[in-house]
């Protein structure tokens, strides 16, 4: 892949941890260069460094760029890519990775929850996309949407989250179609349940974190092994890639059988921890 990725200029939101941080260092090691954006500027710098130091020491030039973006608000994601562009001169792949979840059930959720979910996983990716289209048609590029087996089926307890990557799905399904022949590469990516952070900080009914994640993540897919299917995606120009036997199983399930797919759905959710499901 180092042939394909070298000098690539490559755009990840929500770098500073998980799956966005673990694509950053991947990209960063074939040689791409690598624009990390989130909100905490602290985490980024020291990221950056890191990756200058370990991929950029024989380089004139640093492979690592860090801005700072809260891909909630239009002008920051503006932001994030007039400073690439002008940084770099040019953006080849926009890897759409900041994301939040949640937990509860919707008859006790605060909509302003909801609303944090779309307003970071839905219009997070618009902004992003909508700023950085010129570049990426002019390069020829890649749009990536990280979205979950939540962006295809429902899940009991995370109705913001489903919704939220419902509407991201079918926003790059209709971009993809609508630059068929324009070059331009679309891929929905669905990781499945991996090791990050991001149930940690999962919102529950009232908004606050729900802290320590309810799942046991030693069997999970590590972040590093989502990062590197990914990069592999891109570079095949894959349009659909969904990880894990359990995400797999779960689409044919919900195809071809939905109702036994639908209460094994709630089985599961109702068997986490403190699940705010009842139990059947």
């Amino acid at each position: 892949m180092e042939n394909f990725y070298k000098d690539k200029v490559i755009i990840v939101t929500g770098a500073s941890s998980g799956i966005g941080l673990a694509s950053a260092q991947k990209f960063a090691s074939l040689g791409a260069k690598v624009v990390l954006a989130a909100r905490s500027l602290d985490k980024l710098e020291k990221i950056a460094s890191d990756l200058n130091q370990r991929f950029a020491a024989h380089s004139s030039q640093l492979i690592a760029h860090c801005i700072k973006t809260d891909v909630t608000k239009e002008e920051d994601c503006k932001n994030l890519i007039d400073q690439t562009v002008r940084h770099f001169g040019k953006i080849d792949v926009l890897v759409n990775n900041a994301g939040i979840s949640m937990r509860a059930v919707f008859k006790d959720l605060d909509l302003t929850v909801m609303k944090s979910l779309m307003d970071t996983n839905f219009w997070g990716t618009v902004y992003c996309t909508k700023y950085a289209l010129p570049y990426l048609l002019k390069s020829k590029g890649s749009v990536v949407g990280v979205i979950s087996t939540a962006g295809y089926v429902g899940l009991p307890a995370r109705t913001g989250y489903s919704a939220s990557k419902f509407a991201v799905r079918g926003f790059l399904e209709t971009l993809r179609i609508e630059h068929l022949y324009d070059g331009l590469h679309v891929m929905i990516f669905a990781p499945g349940f991996t090791t990050s952070n991001i149930r940690n900080v999962a919102l529950t009914a009232d908004g606050s974190p729900q802290g320590e994640t309810p799942r046991n993540e030693e069997r999970m897919m590590s972040a590093e092994r989502v990062a590197r299917i990914m990069a592999r995606g891109i570079m095949k120009k894959k349009t659909h890639m969904v990880l894990t036997p359990l995400g797999k199983a779960t689409l044919i399930a919900n195809r071809r059988l939905p109702r036994m797919a639908d209460r094994m759905e709630y089985k599961m959710m109702a068997n986490e921890p403190d699940s705010p499901l009842k139990k059947q």
